[in-house]
């Protein structure tokens, strides 16, 4: 038995902000100690004076790496790290950019459009994924207003809901390919568990959808011993059990998601 899980119009914050979520997670690559460099721009005339805290959790605690103040449209951290981490760009009260420390030069741009992280391979790789997700997203979302035009054009309800319905599907077939095939190519580094709590963060409490379940069916070790990865699904299969009834005990309550979570 699978819990078929529906999955809502995700919004650009959905991809880049989990931030209750990604409090729970690092993951390291393998440990040497290398140089990073962030230089980020921001057009955001009322950024100028915030402080921005680069964050990273560590030993089981979200943990400041270093801070500094947007000065004139920018700003910047520099230091040594002994493995690669996924971190948080706490920027105020605004959408904390979601990136990668890594060694080499990376390059974050903040504009009134939302947030950029660039110049590494992993940010790279990252971006590009979030940026194919929402081209998705955003046709999904055209749905709606093409359904208004065949309305008004005079179709009939049931034929536009047909139509639609087929191509919404599509999308969202394409949706979870996009998310298995990154997921799984980049298991074995800190991409793909990001990812995966990504795509698993909306859902109100841990589900066993067919997408999880042939990511996981496909997994390393390596991707399954990742604290978040194994945590979720050993949730996710007692939550099934006591579906079937297989535990009789009192169910246990899963973590409430952010807001505007996934309905499963």
């Amino acid at each position: 038995m699978q819990v078929k899980a529906n999955r809502k119009t995700m919004s650009k914050n959905k991809f880049l902000y989990p931030v209750i979520v990604l409090a729970t997670l690092i993951s390291c690559a393998e440990q040497y100690s290398e140089t990073y460099n962030i230089q980020g721009s921001s057009s955001v005339s009322v950024l100028d004076g915030s402080k921005l805290y680069l964050k990273a959790l560590m030993n089981d605690e979200l943990k400041n790496i270093d801070s500094c103040e947007v000065v004139h449209g920018s700003f910047g951290f520099t230091g040594k790290m002994d493995s690669t981490h996924i971190a948080l760009l706490s920027i105020s009260d605004n959408v904390p950019p979601l990136l990668v420390i890594e060694k080499g030069d990376i390059l974050v741009k903040i504009d009134r459009m939302g947030h950029k992280v660039t110049g590494t391979p992993l940010n790279e790789q990252l971006y590009d994924y979030l940026d194919k997700l929402m081209q998705l997203d955003n046709q999904r979302a055209e749905l709606g207003h093409k359904q208004i035009q065949m309305m008004l054009e005079g179709m009939d309800e049931q034929t536009i809901a047909q139509r639609l319905s087929v191509e919404d599907q599509l999308l969202l077939g394409q949706i979870d390919s996009l998310e298995t095939r990154f997921i799984l190519d980049n298991q074995d580094n800190v991409l793909g568990p990001c990812a995966f709590q990504l795509l698993t963060s909306g859902y109100q409490y841990p589900v066993l959808t067919p997408q999880i379940e042939e990511i996981m069916g496909k997994a390393t070790d390596k991707f399954r011993k990742d604290h978040y990865v194994s945590v979720y699904y050993s949730k996710a299969k007692e939550i099934l059990a006591r579906m079937r009834g297989e535990i009789d005990d009192e169910p246990a309550v899963a973590a409430a998601p952010a807001e505007g979570g996934k309905q499963p």
